[in-house]
């Protein structure tokens, strides 16, 4: 082990003014603060060799602070970055002055880390001195925002193109179908005029599919009961799926009225069960899921287009072939599609989207190559009378304990929120990015309770995690959490047997009564 590193204090060079038990006290501040910090602290030579790096290494990067000592510091580094840091580290060592900058680095796990760094040259110790502040939650919710703002742009866009449009198209099946009515046709023109009128036809309902994206489509929301529209549905969406794909629904019988255009949901589900259907070529399970959400301030941080707030949830899941994420970026955008020339256009996923923003809803996509996707509709409660509202809310506190927690979650950004709530709510936490790693930490810790995602990278999901946990200490109770519904993770109906679930998303109080009712059985 390096010098540097078996002695810390070396780091910052003592005051001539001060006592040795005032420089002690410095000294064991300075190592505190070097110790708890959950920013990444480097400290390296001229040439890029780490000579100290904070324990906040392990929860950044995935390594410990002796796996990095006295090695390059060009072996972490995201490979693109390496000139821009070199230079930056020159100016610093020419300039004197903190240089601040972006840097990516590279986990163990392979994903990388984008964080912000200042920078500074000593040169009494011959050092470079980084503090790193890791901005994954924070580019996260810029790149969701950044989402929300082009497929707001591509609306606008959309919608002024198709207004225009329509009114053309106004001109020519009006103008065609005076010269129909007119009788001066012969039978041939009347039948190249008849086809022209179609063709006029097929237009305008292209229009207005583009206007309904572009939410600008005319609604007649009405109060609508989610479970009784749903069950009429059944029959018709067994007939677009066929024989070989069943529709199963499970639906709680408590979901909040909606106020929304009954045929526009009609329409919404219909096309979320064509695009199951085309990705179940050799037959799967539809299953249809309803139940009451609250969205809150924690969830809308993530999702800045979301307004905080309760809402009815809708669940279309499928067991088909999954989406890549190159395409799950893409699938609302209008004329978007990966069929075939001729066997669709790639408006009935952007119709959806715009319904349901037109709403005032929220929509979000889960998907996994070879287990499936799941959509989520999220249609804002419509209360109504208010006697009745009262009536069928029942809100309670968020209880809390003092129980000790290994929160598990490949997602930095969710990790953060919910450590955050469970914090909050009293329980001493700690983080792990994955089953191996929640593996490891269980070897040398004891928890209350193993709360962990079901879909992760690596080899083992959550729900592998949770029956290794479970057969090797008994005590432990277990909470698992996933997008994808429960029927869905199930599988044959055993995989879950005996293990409790939460679906995502959930607010707090919600999280607060599931870990209750898991600890205390």
């Amino acid at each position: 082990m390096p010098e540097d590193q078996q002695h810390p204090e070396d780091a910052h060079p003592k005051s001539p003014w001060v006592g040795e038990r005032v420089q002690a006290h410095i000294d064991a501040l300075n190592q505190r603060i070097f110790d708890t910090s959950l920013d990444l602290i480097l400290i390296c030579d001229k040439r890029g060799t780490l000579t100290r790096i904070s324990p906040s290494a392990k929860a950044i990067l995935g390594y410990d602070p002796t796996e990095m000592s006295g090695h390059s510091a060009r072996e972490f580094l995201y490979p693109e970055d390496l000139d821009n840091t070199r230079e930056e580290m020159r100016r610093a060592r020419r300039g004197g002055e903190i240089r601040n900058f972006e840097c990516r680095y590279v986990n163990r796990d392979g994903h990388v880390v984008p964080l912000v760094w200042t920078g500074v040259w000593s040169e009494p110790e011959q050092r470079h001195f980084f503090i790193g502040r890791d901005v994954t939650e924070r580019k996260a919710v810029e790149e969701r925002l950044r989402l929300a703002q082009r497929m707001d742009a591509i609306g606008q866009l959309t919608g002024g193109m198709a207004h225009d449009f329509n009114n053309i198209l106004g001109v020519v099946i009006g103008s065609l179908d005076m010269l129909r009515m007119g009788g001066r046709l012969n039978r041939e023109d009347d039948e190249l005029v008849a086809g022209a009128i179609e063709a006029s036809l097929l237009g305008a309902d292209l229009i207005k599919r583009l206007l309904a994206f572009a939410r600008r489509q005319q609604l007649k929301p009405q109060r609508v009961a989610v479970n009784e529209l749903i069950g009429n549905m059944v029959a018709i969406l067994s007939r677009t799926l066929g024989e070989q794909t069943p529709v199963v629904t499970d639906l709680s019988p408590d979901v909040w009225p909606v106020d929304i255009d009954p045929a526009q949901l009609e329409a919404s589900l219909v096309n979320l069960a064509t695009n199951a259907r085309d990705a179940m070529p050799t037959g799967g399970r539809l299953t249809i899921r309803t139940g009451n959400r609250t969205l809150d301030e924690d969830y809308a941080s993530i999702h800045p287009e979301v307004t905080p707030g309760d809402y009815a949830m809708i669940e279309v899941s499928d067991t088909g072939t999954g989406i890549p994420p190159e395409v799950l970026a893409r699938i609302f955008e209008p004329f978007f599609t990966t069929k075939d020339p001729g066997k669709g256009t790639g408006l009935g996923l952007s119709m959806v989207f715009g319904f349901v923003k037109q709403s005032g809803g929220h929509i979000n996509v889960y998907s996994e190559a070879s287990v499936g996707t799941t959509f989520r509709l999220y249609l804002p409660r419509e209360h109504g009378d208010e006697s009745e509202s009262d009536s069928t809310r029942v809100i309670s506190p968020a209880l809390g304990g003092t129980e000790s927690v290994l929160l598990v979650e490949d997602n930095a950004a969710m990790r953060k929120v919910v450590h955050r709530q469970l914090t909050e709510l009293g329980y001493k936490v700690t983080e792990a990015d994955g089953a191996a790693a929640a593996l490891e930490i269980l070897a040398r810790e004891s928890f209350d309770l193993l709360f962990s995602d079901v879909v992760m990278p690596g080899q083992l999901s959550g729900i592998d995690l949770a029956q290794m946990a479970i057969s090797r200490y008994p005590a432990l109770r277990v909470l698992l959490t996933s997008g994808f519904p429960e029927t869905r993770l199930s599988g044959n109906g055993n995989a879950l047997q005996g293990l409790h679930l939460l679906s995502k998303p959930y607010r707090r109080t919600e999280l607060a009564r599931k870990i209750r009712e898991v600890l205390e059985g």
